[in-house]
């Protein structure tokens, strides 16, 4: 089972974990990445890499509200472009990377 990123990469998009990954397996969107099933090999090494730990095996997302990112990682990698090298931060990175519970703080002119 693949790696799954989770919300609380949303607002910071760090990429420590792309500069790792050995299967470019990466999809980068507006305000966060996700990772590719298909590619990924379930190898775990980008998850340590993760400042605000965004990034769990699927089989360990038991419930919850991020239980839905296994799907969203999944549908959204059909859409968005590879992410194979480091780039900075999103600008507001700092102030968002201890905030939880992301979904609800997100406006409706916010993009995921």
């Amino acid at each position: 089972m693949a790696y799954v990123v989770t919300e609380s990469c949303i607002q910071c998009r760090y990429t420590d974990c792309v500069e790792v990954c050995p299967t470019d397996c990466f999809r980068e969107g507006p305000n966060f990445l996700v990772i590719d099933p298909d590619e990924c090999i379930d190898c775990g090494v980008c998850a340590p890499e993760c400042p605000v730990d965004a990034i769990a095996p699927a089989e360990e997302i038991t419930g919850g509200e991020q239980h839905a990112f296994i799907e969203l990682n999944a549908s959204l990698a059909k859409e968005w472009p590879a992410i194979t090298t480091r780039q900075p931060p999103l600008p507001a990175a700092d102030e968002w990377k201890d905030v939880r519970s992301k979904l609800s703080h997100l406006t409706r002119d916010t993009v995921i």
